[in-house]
């Protein structure tokens, strides 16, 4: 069963008409040719909807249940995967995921945040939230990275930190600035993929790269639009307008340069094929390495720190 977006109702009543179609029996009618009919009216619908999405839309897409996470990416994209958990100093954090695996040939560290699927996964995974030991966990995985020179790829997909009061208590703050000051840090290659949503200093944390991409419909913002609508207009009806001031879709982020690419996703969104935008996403990553090869160490890491350094520039500007 798909799962369709309040805006989607048209397409949802015409694919529905084209499962009641397909199990239709017992009848001479053909009606190969009336569902060949309806496909293209979906599409050409799809097409329509998806080329004027509102920001307030992009978001809904970028939280839509059935869209890939970051865990989906790791089994299609990451050969040999091999899970690392625990950050040496408190416990293990599922919201973060990561460990050793071959990108198309390439040893990498892999790192991502991970939502979960069903009501069982997701509480497993806190919601995509991590905690302090779940940054410190991404802290070791990228220092291990560095140590033996193995380029980084991380898919961010989170509403932002887990704002509890035990997560407060072992240093939230200082983790996620931690995090960013290790990426900072590196020598190697570092690709992150913003997938879903990019929420604030929980996105960041795993976002301070070489190359920052986003896919089509996902979001990247400092504070989600409903946040954003309680705080300045205290009006949960304002979320429309909210998202529309933040500025926090792909096509956006990339004419400010806060992003490096937009990947492009399939018609109707990544829910809708998987496989097309894992694909998509491998091959502007794959496309993001070769352009680095040439660079060293010492280069890697200074021109991701004039990147984010030349941003505050441009905002001060």
């Amino acid at each position: 069963m798909h799962h369709y977006l309040d805006f989607e109702k048209p397409i949802a009543e015409l694919e529905g008409k084209i499962e009641e179609l397909r199990h239709l029996t017992g009848t001479e009618v053909n009606i190969a040719e009336e569902v060949a009919k309806l496909q293209t009216k979906v599409e050409k619908q799809l097409s329509q909807l998806y080329a004027k999405l509102s920001p307030w839309q992009k978001a809904l897409v970028a939280r839509h249940p059935d869209r890939p996470h970051a865990l989906d990416y790791i089994e299609g994209l990451i050969e040999d995967f091999t899970p690392l958990a625990g950050d040496r100093l408190f416990g293990e954090d599922a919201a973060v995921v990561g460990g050793l695996g071959r990108f198309r040939g390439r040893s990498v560290m892999v790192l991502g945040i991970e939502k979960g699927k069903d009501t069982e996964s997701r509480v497993r995974h806190n919601f995509g939230m991590a905690k302090p030991e779940g940054y410190r966990k991404a802290q070791r995985l990228m220092l291990m990275a560095d140590h033996f020179k193995l380029p980084v790829i991380s898919f961010v997909d989170t509403t932002g930190a887990f704002p509890g009061a035990d997560a407060e208590a072992r240093g939230q703050a200082e983790a996620i600035a931690k995090s960013i000051e290790v990426s900072f840090q590196l020598r190697v290659p570092f690709v992150s993929v913003v997938i879903g949503e990019g929420g604030s200093g929980g996105a960041i944390a795993l976002a301070s790269a070489n190359a920052v991409l986003m896919l089509e419909h996902s979001i990247y913002s400092v504070i989600s639009p409903e946040g954003c609508a309680s705080i300045l207009w205290r009006d949960g009806t304002m979320n429309q307008a909210a998202a529309e001031a933040l500025k926090l879709t792909a096509q956006d982020l990339l004419e400010l340069r806060t992003i490096d690419a937009v990947v492009p996703e399939p018609l109707g969104g990544a829910h809708r094929d998987p496989k097309a935008a894992m694909g998509a996403v491998a091959d502007e990553i794959q496309r993001q390495f070769e352009a680095m090869a040439p660079l060293d160490g010492g280069q890697l890491r200074a021109k991701r720190r004039e990147k984010f350094l030349e941003m505050g520039k441009v905002g001060l500007g």
